[in-house]
């Protein structure tokens, strides 16, 4: 049975084709059609047009009807960095830092990831699964239809499988487009603080097998940065999890500017997330790569930390993506509306920008840019309607506010 949405004011990007990603001054331009509709059949993106179009097609029986009563069709989010499944949060680090207390002080008193990691490894995986489902379905009536997640507060082989099984079931259980990344080596726990290589070795040699040989893992990821692990760790775990066949990711660039982004672009790295900080050495190595730089500015906003400079690395060329962050320490929100909002107000981004930044973009990000990420024929018909708004740039203008009406995953309304 098919289904058309009709009376819609504008369908917002649209391609003839897919394209890999949107950089330098493509990413200010978008494809739109006004008085427009969608057809969708079998969950996928089957035609589309101006509604002068639709009406000379003769044809609708078995056809469901979805008026869009004047609202926009968008695409829906793909949030390519997450770290959905928590155990708690973690509101009382929020009140240490009002009361001036840095990142770095928070960690040390035993805060921080650890105290994320501490709470999960006594969570049991029906309670994790349970609690991230509701995260999750609430993040898609906020109109993001594709998500990474990633482990990184088990920091045990037992619990770091444990949240990577919470992910898979959460792949099987929803509509939802889920990508899943193994973040072993985001902190170093307590037991092998003065062992760094011991751990480590854990990460590489003892939970990087069973997250291979489950097909656990979409992505390898690492917390490259001061403190945490090193440009020769980053090197080490790249090059392991690309023997099993397993492409990464990288969490670089959030405090200092290391060396890390040059050694994840040359090892192939899909993705540098961060990228607060950034060095000319670190814009030659983006240049002409397969990597796509991606800003998490909603971090920045809770953290009170620089915002990344987008508009450089727009005008430098490059592609851009916005993801959350979202995770129960520095970014308790998944909320893409107000990263979105966070691009046009604090980044300088425009919202053709942002649009490209939060769909197309994200979803090379994730892997997933021949399926999603534009309203194309061929494409999964993952798209939100809004209520009726005078303009796209409306989304971003009108931050705090959630102008979403029905979404759609997969075909079906959610």
């Amino acid at each position: 049975m098919k289904t058309v949405i009709k009376n819609i004011a504008e369908l917002i990007q649209t391609e003839e084709s897919p394209r890999k990603w949107v950089a330098g001054k493509d990413m200010s331009k978008i494809n739109t059609i006004k008085d427009a509709f969608v057809e969708v059949e079998n969950g996928i993106i089957t035609l589309f047009g101006s509604m002068e179009e639709w009406e000379g097609i003769e044809d609708w029986n078995n056809t469901e009807i979805i008026d869009a009563e004047g609202g926009m069709v968008f695409p829906t989010y793909c949030d390519s960095h997450t770290h959905l499944v928590f155990a708690a949060s973690r509101e009382s680090e929020f009140v240490d830092r009002i009361n001036g207390l840095s990142y770095s002080e928070i960690a040390h008193k035993g805060g921080g990831i650890l105290n994320s990691a501490e709470k999960l490894q006594n969570t049991s995986e029906d309670e994790l699964y349970e609690d991230s489902l509701v995260r999750l379905n609430e993040l898609v009536q906020m109109g993001t239809g594709a998500i990474e997640i990633k482990s990184g507060y088990g920091l045990t082989i037992e619990s770091e499988i444990k949240m990577l099984r919470v992910i898979k079931r959460l792949k099987e259980n929803t509509e939802v487009t889920i990508k899943a990344t193994f973040l072993g080596a985001h902190a170093i726990p307590k037991e092998y603080k003065d062992n760094k290589e011991g751990y480590m070795d854990l990460v590489i040699n003892e939970m990087l097998p069973i997250v291979a040989s489950e097909k656990l893992a979409d992505f390898v990821d690492i917390f490259c940065e001061k403190g945490y692990f090193t440009v020769n760790d980053t090197i080490r775990l790249i090059k392991a999890a690309s023997k099993l066949g397993i492409p990464s990711k990288t969490h670089v660039n959030q405090f200092n500017s290391i060396g890390g982004v040059k050694a994840s672009v040359d090892l192939g790295a899909l993705s540098v997330d961060h990228l607060e900080e950034m060095s000319s050495v670190d814009y030659e190595a983006l240049k002409g790569s397969n990597c796509m730089p991606t800003i998490l500015p909603s971090c920045s906003f809770f953290l009170g930390i620089p915002f990344s400079q987008a508009a450089k690395m727009i005008d430098e060329g490059l592609p851009v993506a916005l993801a959350s962050d979202y995770n129960p320490g520095s970014t308790p929100s998944g909320n893409m509306n107000f990263v979105a909002s966070l691009g046009c107000i604090q980044l300088k981004m425009t919202p053709e920008q942002v649009i490209n930044a939060t769909t197309i973009n994200t979803a090379y990000a994730m892997g997933v840019e021949k399926e999603l990420g534009s309203i194309c024929i061929g494409k999964k018909a993952n798209l939100y309607i809004t209520k009726p708004i005078p303009s796209y740039a409306y989304l971003p203008y009108s931050f705090g506010q959630n102008h979403i009406r029905k979404v759609i995953i997969n075909g079906r309304l959610q």
